[in-house]
C-alpha cells in the first residue's frame, strides 16, 4: 500500500510509521531522513540542501521531491511506503500527486492522527531521543520503555537521552498555529479525493496501532475485490462481439423494406403469361419492363 500519515507534531506519526513499517514491510520514507542521508553521501541534491539550510533558508519543494523520487526507485519500496513528515502544504501535496501519477504509484489512503491539542503538548514535553541511535522515547505516554534497561543498539551502553531544542511547551503552540494554517488544510484536499481516513490517535500505543491497522484494511478489502473480479472476468470473443455489433445493423436492413431480387421463373406458362401494366404510380423503370415483356410475349406466338 501507498499510504501518508498527517497529525500535528506528537501525534503519533512517527511510532506508528515504525510499526507499520516491520507489519506491512514497506519503506517508512522520511523527508527529514532524506535530506540527512543526502547531505551525509554529498550528493547533488545533498549539496543543494546543504547550501539552502546553511544559509537558513527552507529547502525548496523541487528538492525534496527529487529525493522522494530517487527513494520511490528503489527495490523495497515497490510494494508500497509510508510518507511520515510529507506533504506539509497545499502546494505540496499538489507536486506530490503529480510526481505519483509521472510514477504511475497513486496513494492508496491518508490516515489523519486526530489527537487532543493538550495532549499534544504533554507528548511533546515528554518526548526525548537517544543522542547514539536516534530512538525516540517518551517519559509520560510509554514510560516502561526506559525501565527495560536495554542497551543503545549503537553504543551497546545505556541510551543517553535528550530533549530536542524545540520538545518544549514554550515552543509547541507555535508549532501547533503553524500545523492549523499549513497542514491541517490537507484533510479536506485529500478527503475530496476520497482516499482519507481519520482514527482516535490517543490511548494506548498498541490500541492506537489496533485502529490504524483496521482503517488500512478498510481500505485494502475494496482493493483486493475489485483486483478479484478483474482477473476472474472471462474476456469477450472477438468473432461474438462482432456478430453481436453486426446483428443490429442487418436487423435494421431487413426493416428498412430493401428490395430483393426476384427469383427467375423459366417456365412456358409464366412466358406466355401476359404482363401486369405497371400501376400508374410506378417508377418509369417499370412501364419499360412491362413494354419488353408485351414484345417478348408477341414473338413467343409468332404471327397469327
Amino acid at each position: 500500500m501507498r499510504i501518508v500519515l498527517l497529525g500535528a507534531p506528537g501525534s503519533g506519526k512517527g511510532t506508528q510509521s515504525q510499526r507499520l513499517m516491520q507489519q506491512e514491510h514497506i519503506p517508512q520514507i522520511s523527508t527529514g531522513d532524506l535530506l540527512r542521508a543526502a547531505v551525509a553521501h554529498g550528493t547533488e541534491l545533498g549539496r543543494k540542501a546543504k547550501e539552502a539550510m546553511d544559509g537558513g533558508r527552507l529547502v525548496a519543494d523541487e528538492l525534496v521531491l527529487g529525493l522522494i523520487r530517487e527513494r520511490l526507485a528503489e527495490p523495497d519500496a515497490r510494494r508500497g511506503f509510508i510518507l511520515d513528515g510529507f506533504p506539509r502544504n497545499l502546494a505540496q501535496a499538489q507536486a506530490l500527486d503529480r510526481l505519483l501519477a509521472t510514477l504511475r504509484q497513486p496513494l492508496d489512503a491518508v490516515v489523519q492522527l486526530e489527537v487532543d491539542y493538550a495532549e499534544l503538548v504533554r507528548r511533546i514535553s515528554g518526548r526525548r531521543t537517544c543522542a547514539d541511535c536516534g530512538r525516540v522515547f517518551n517519559l509520560f505516554t510509554a514510560p516502561g520503555q526506559l525501565s527495560k534497561n536495554e542497551p543503545c543498539p549503537s553504543s551497546d551502553a545505556p541510551h543517553r537521552l535528550m530533549q530536542r531544542p524545540d520538545d518544549n511547551e514554550a515552543t509547541v503552540s507555535e508549532r501547533l498555529r503553524v500545523y492549523d494554517e499549513q497542514t491541517r488544510p490537507l484533510i479536506e484536499f485529500y478527503r475530496a479525493r476520497g482516499l482519507l481516513r481519520t482514527i482516535n490517535a490517543e490511548g494506548e500505543v498498541d490500541e492506537v496501532t489496533r485502529r490504524l491497522e483496521q482503517a488500512l484494511h478498510a481500505v485494502a478489502r475494496p482493493k483486493a475485490a475489485k483486483t478479484a473480479r478483474g482477473a476472474t472476468r472471462k474476456p469477450r470473443s472477438p468473432k461474438r462481439a462482432q456478430t453481436r455489433r453486426g446483428a443490429p445493423r442487418r436487423a435494421a436492413k431487413s426493416a428498412s423494406g430493401m428490395r430483393r431480387k426476384p427469383a427467375t421463373d423459366t417456365s412456358a406458362a409464366s412466358k406466355r403469361a401476359p404482363a401486369r401494366r405497371a400501376p400508374s404510380g410506378a417508377r418509369t423503370g417499370g412501364r419499360r419492363s412491362a413494354r419488353r415483356a408485351r414484345r417478348q410475349t408477341r414473338n413467343l406466338r409468332g404471327p397469327e
